[in-house]
Formats: C-alpha cells, sequence, structure tokens
C-alpha cells in the first residue's frame, strides 16, 4: 500500500525528517519526507501494509522533541521507490559553464561522491518542458574548477548559473545515474526547478537529453540563453570576455 501524509505542528527544526528516515528504514518503507513551506513535514510512505501503518503510528507523535498537532493522510499510488530519501536537502553545488573552445557549448556539472558529474550541451539548457537537449556525458571535473571564469588558449569560459541541486527520483544516487535516468531539482539564479537527464541509445554510451520538468519553474516558449546571456560572477558574456 501506499500513503501520503501531512504532519502539523512543531515537527520542523526537532529533527523529524531524519527521525522517519530512520524509522522507515528499520520497517523496510520506501518514499520520502519533505518539510513543507507551510511548516508541516510530508510524507509518501510505501510497502507492506503493517509496515506502512507502523511508520504512520511513528508519526502520530513524532521524535521527542516534536510535538504533533495533527495527522492527515490519505491513499496514494504506489511508485516504486527504492529508497527512503529526505526531499529538500541541497545534495551538492551544481554549476553551468559556458565554454569556448573548439566548439561553442555549455556544461552542466553536478557534485556526486566529491566530484563534479558532467554533460557538455551543445545547445545548452532550457527552460521549456518541451526543448529536450542532447548532453553528452565528459569527464568528471573537479570542485574547484566551479568557479572559474577566464580566457584560456583556445577560447573562454564563464560561470552561466551555478547554485545547489536536490536529488529526486525514485532510485538512489548515484545509482539513478549508472542506470540512465537521473532526476533532480536545481536552486540556481536562473536555472530552477526539476530537471532530468535521460540516456539513450547502448546502455554504457555517453548521449544523454536534458529535460525540463512540468512544473510551477517551467518557461514554454521562453529563451533564457538569449534574455540571460551574462555570468553569474562577472556579469560578462562569453563574447565580452573574449574581445
Amino acid at each position: 500500500m501506499a500513503i501520503r501524509a501531512a504532519v502539523g505542528g512543531a515537527v520542523q527544526g526537532v529533527g523529524f525528517r531524519e527521525a522517519t528516515r530512520r524509522r522507515a528504514l528499520e520497517l523496510g518503507v520506501k518514499g520520502w519526507v519533505r518539510n513543507q513551506p507551510d511548516g508541516t513535514v510530508a510524507v509518501h510512505a510505501e510497502g507492506p501494509q503493517a509496515a506502512v501503518e507502523d511508520l504512520l503510528a511513528f508519526l502520530r507523535h513524532g521524535p521527542r522533541l516534536a510535538a504533533v498537532a495533527d495527522l492527515h493522510t490519505e491513499r496514494a499510488k504506489v511508485e516504486g521507490h527504492e529508497q527512503f530519501a529526505i526531499r529538500g536537502v541541497a545534495a551538492g553545488a551544481f554549476v553551468v559553464q559556458e565554454h569556448m573552445a573548439s566548439t561553442h557549448h555549455f556544461d552542466l556539472r553536478l557534485e556526486v561522491d566529491g566530484v563534479m558529474r558532467s554533460w557538455a550541451l551543445p545547445k545548452g539548457p532550457s527552460l521549456d518542458p518541451a526543448v529536450k537537449r542532447l548532453a553528452l556525458a565528459v569527464d568528471d571535473h573537479s570542485l574547484e574548477y566551479n568557479s572559474f571564469e577566464g580566457t584560456q588558449s583556445k577560447g573562454g569560459t564563464i560561470v552561466w548559473d551555478r547554485g545547489v541541486y536536490e536529488q529526486g527520483g525514485r532510485v538512489a544516487w548515484p545509482e539513478a545515474i549508472e542506470r540512465g535516468h537521473a532526476v533532480f531539482v536545481l536552486h540556481g539564479q536562473k536555472l530552477t526547478g526539476g530537471f532530468a537527464l535521460q540516456r539513450t541509445g547502448r546502455a554504457a554510451g555517453s548521449q544523454w537529453l536534458l529535460i525540463k520538468r512540468r512544473d510551477e519553474h517551467a518557461r514554454p516558449g521562453f529563451d533564457v540563453l538569449a534574455r540571460r546571456p551574462e555570468s553569474v560572477i562577472s556579469g560578462r558574456t562569453l563574447g565580452e570576455l573574449l574581445s
């Protein structure tokens, strides 16, 4: 069975999410827990009925410092999660660098296990869910390179966008990347909301698609590259840097 729950009261800032995650792991329940802007804690839980009911019993009281005032639950669809994750917590840094070398392209980098997993985007990212952008997996980069901006022998680089991101989806990271379908949420100055990286073709190939998810941050028909060409560090465009 699967349920969605909203827990109200003094339930944020008291270790509620981590305590819920630990209890779900003990029970073998999958899903996620997340702090909501209205002060509640949202939970999606799925698994054997007895285990889900045991987790609900925990949610009625929460950890020691919590004061649960109300618990609203409803049945939900089983989504097939393979983990119980805490949502709404940054998993690490992300950066998008615009680069001119032998070709002009953008590089999307996500911090995973201490390195920046990287994809080259020949046409750059988009906020339009109808636009699927080719993304080519390239070598990992170090975190120290995230703030690099300047000229090089074959061209130059600007930091087009940067911020933090949340790992999403039903499968734990980095396994999600290895399987070829990674869902995440960006919190940048230009790119915000949900995105997905979907590998295409051969299972071990380097070719992926970057897709904007349909959420409140989607901008159909909006060309973010044309409207926001400047660096988030210096304010210069790549053309100005190279001129």
